[in-house]
């Protein structure tokens, strides 16, 4: 099989990406650190060589589920027997308090879930008005500075308080609390599944770069 070259991907992603990789598994790379992974499957070697916790061969996405599920029931008053991976967003989180509710069970769990966004059209209307401030500071600057810093605030503004789901059920939820927050969604935190970190490091390139997992192998190489 010919080996998959990760090219055509924005530098600024991968860098996005890393300090992903950092958070979800409390690690930290240095200026220069990752000058020599040449290919994924170094990268993940790489991780799991950072990593310096005991290993446990437990699963860390069924915890993950159990914690979560865990603090919806503690905060909504949900009985804890209809969660199921599958149990529908929409239906624990109604869009009329969505945000609130989301609050509680960040809260509860003790960081971020990142699951809200603003509804899509709001997001490319503000993106084309901060393209056109970008021109617009080539011919009147003064009207394209004061639009460009309208639209980095709109933006700003649009993110935190977005009520659009970006996941559709529970079990996604736990996934994503899998890849972005490994450690603080496991029972023991100062414990690791070493069998676990490649796939969440193949997930995590997957849903943020938009690479195909079938393609995204150990041998892929980082052009």
């Amino acid at each position: 099989m010919a080996d998959y070259e990760l090219n055509d991907i924005d530098p600024d992603d991968i860098s996005d990406l890393l300090i992903k990789i950092e958070k979800s598994f409390d690690i930290k790379f240095g200026h220069t650190e990752l000058i020599y992974i040449s290919t994924f499957g170094e990268l993940c070697d790489h991780v799991i060589n950072k990593i310096q916790l005991d290993h446990s061969d437990d699963c860390t996405s069924q915890q993950a589920f159990y914690k979560l599920r865990e603090a919806i029931v503690s905060t909504l008053q949900i009985d804890k027997e209809i969660i199921t991976t599958d149990f529908s967003l929409a239906h624990i989180l109604p869009k009329k308090n969505r945000h609130s509710l989301t609050k509680k069970i960040e809260d509860e769990l003790g960081f971020k879930l990142n699951i809200l966004r603003p509804p899509y059209w709001v997001t490319v209307t503000l993106f084309i008005l901060l393209l056109a401030s970008f021109i617009g500071l080539f011919f009147i600057w003064k009207i394209g500075l004061t639009t460009l810093l309208f639209s980095i605030a709109a933006l700003r503004f649009a993110n935190k308080f977005g009520n659009e789901l970006d996941l559709e059920t529970v079990g996604q939820v736990a996934g994503k609390m899998t890849r972005e927050n490994y450690l603080k969604s496991r029972r023991t935190p100062k414990s690791f599944n070493r069998k676990e970190i490649e796939k969440i490091l193949t997930d995590l390139f997957s849903n943020d770069l938009y690479l195909d997992k079938n393609e995204l192998t150990r041998e892929a190489k980082f052009v």
